[in-house]
């Protein structure tokens, strides 16, 4: 099992922090790993909606759907992927922080399928590394606007 939770403080109010993360069409410009996203449902983004994203990850590419599960605008979303080498949740997070400031909290947390336990052990630590990487590129991307 892994479960990696990374904080990050942006400078921007929780509107705007979660209307530009929480659109997934913008994950490619934050996430590294992330290639493509596509709609599999039709637009705006609700509870059920899925997408089709692309990932490069440990030199392979990875595709898997995302059920989005939980949505509650400017405070929380959650999505779901059942199938592929990596079932996962991904839960955001945005609330207030001191002047007007975001504190986003970004949750993955699965199973990963075909992995051994010590595989399990070191794949926390890189996702960790590359979660914080991803905030930091988000924080400078909508700190710089």
């Amino acid at each position: 099992m892994v479960d990696v939770t990374v904080h990050t403080v942006i400078n921007k109010p929780p509107e705007v922090v979660a209307a530009y993360a929480g659109n997934p069409e913008n994950a490619p410009e934050w996430y590294s790993n992330i290639k493509s996203v596509d709609w599999k449902t039709s637009p705006p983004l609700r509870v059920g909606s899925q997408l089709a994203f692309s990932a490069r990850l440990l030199r392979r590419t990875l595709n898997y759907v995302y059920e989005f599960t939980e949505l509650e605008p400017g405070r929380k979303l959650v999505m779901r992927t059942s199938q592929g080498p990596f079932p996962m949740q991904t839960t955001y997070t945005w609330n207030d922080a001191d002047g007007g400031a975001t504190r986003m909290s970004l949750r993955n947390n699965g199973t990963p399928a075909g992995f051994s336990r010590l595989a399990n052990l070191v794949m926390a630590p890189m996702i960790r590394r590359a979660t914080r990487k991803d905030l930091a590129r988000l924080k400078e991307l909508l700190e710089s606007r």
